[in-house]
Formats: C-alpha cells, structure tokens, sequence
C-alpha cells in the first residue's frame, strides 16, 4: 500500500510545494492535486474525505443488496481540499459472480477519474458521443444525471460519465457485464449530506481498484 502522494493521472512519485512551486509537481504532467495513500476502508477513513472534499463524496445509499463499501480516496492536500474522490463497492453481480464499481467526482483536469477508467485522460469528454441519448441514469443527490458510454477503456470494464453538480461524474464497473447496476436509476447520495447513517456503513476489504 502506497504510503505517500502520487499524480492522479498516472499514479508516479510527486514533488511537495517548495521555493519554486506553488503546488505539487508530477515529472509527466506538471501541476496536480496529488492522490492521498489510499488507506482500508472504514467509517472514520470516509469521514476523513468527506471532512476535506470540496467536491461530492458519490456512494450509492442505500447500497445495493449484499454490497459493501470497500475504499475511498481523493486527490488534493490540506490547501486545496479534495478536489476529486473516488469510492469503491462491491457485491453480487446482477449476472452473477462478483461486481466492482467506482465512482469518481472531480473537478475539470484533474485527471483522477480517467485514470481509473484506463484512459490518457485527463477528462471524459473526447471520448464521449453525446448527440446519443444517454445509455446509463443515476439519481445523483435526487436529480436525475444521465450518464453516457465512454469509449476506448479496457474491455475488461465499462465506463460511463456525466455532469453532477457542474463537476465529472465517472461510473467505472468491473466486470462489464455488471453495467446493468446503471441501467435501474442507481440512486446516488453525496456523503457529505448523509449525517449519522454514514456510521451503519458496511465495509469489506479493500478494493484493489484504487491502487491501480
């Protein structure tokens, strides 16, 4: 487990603020809110990102039957807060066998979102075809958010993104097939507005899928 920042897009070592940086550095893509170590799911490392996010903190509330929640992260540090955060469920594919989802929320650039989806990045938008009707809603924080296919990731997943909140909205589903989670109006709350329910969170292990 990582136990330092890293870039958000590509996931190599950071270099703090210093004499001659505002912000912290990526070798490859220069200017980044760096990815925080991503640390084992639980209900007080959720209060951690929901504490420092200034953007959305996606889970779907009430979780599907049999999932859990099994990690969070975000990229920014203790100036800039969270600019973008990801969580991770799993539990019972609709087709059956074991299903993985992610959903990222994250300011314009950041790029965290198209690193997990398996894409240079760093927004969805030259991979999206929205003059289609939209093949994915969710309820995001009770307003209806159509999410459109984003093409060119591995096929060992779907990916879909929209807009929420004026921000990215990424879904990521592992395996593909379990998409079908997105096609029932998956019902989508910010932790951030969850209050005391938060602390009957489900928790399972931690998802590899963040340490991608």
């Amino acid at each position: 487990m990582r136990g330092e920042p890293s870039c958000p897009k590509c996931g190599g070592r950071v270099r703090a603020p210093g004499l001659f940086a505002d912000y912290w550095q990526c070798d490859v893509h220069g200017s980044v809110y760096p990815l925080q170590p991503v640390v084992p799911p639980s209900v007080e490392a959720i209060g951690v990102v929901v504490h420092r996010a200034k953007v959305p903190v996606w889970m779907p509330w009430p979780l599907p039957v049999g999932w859990l929640f099994t990690g969070v992260a975000y990229a920014g540090d203790d100036r800039s807060g969270g600019r973008a955060t990801a969580v991770a469920c799993s539990g019972p594919g609709p087709l059956g066998g074991m299903g993985e989802l992610l959903l990222v929320a994250e300011e314009l650039g950041v790029g965290l979102g198209a690193r997990y989806a398996g894409l240079d990045g760093p927004d969805p938008g030259p991979h999206l075809c929205v003059d289609k009707a939209p093949q994915a809603k969710v309820l995001a924080g009770g307003r209806p958010t159509p999410l459109w296919h984003v093409s060119g990731a591995p096929d060992d997943r779907a990916v879909f993104a929209g807009e929420a909140r004026g921000l990215w909205l990424w879904a990521i589903v592992w395996p593909e097939q379990s998409s079908l989670l997105l096609y029932d109006e998956l019902v989508l709350t910010d932790v951030r507005e969850a209050g005391a329910e938060v602390e009957l969170l489900p928790c399972g292990a931690l998802s590899p899928r963040l340490l991608a």
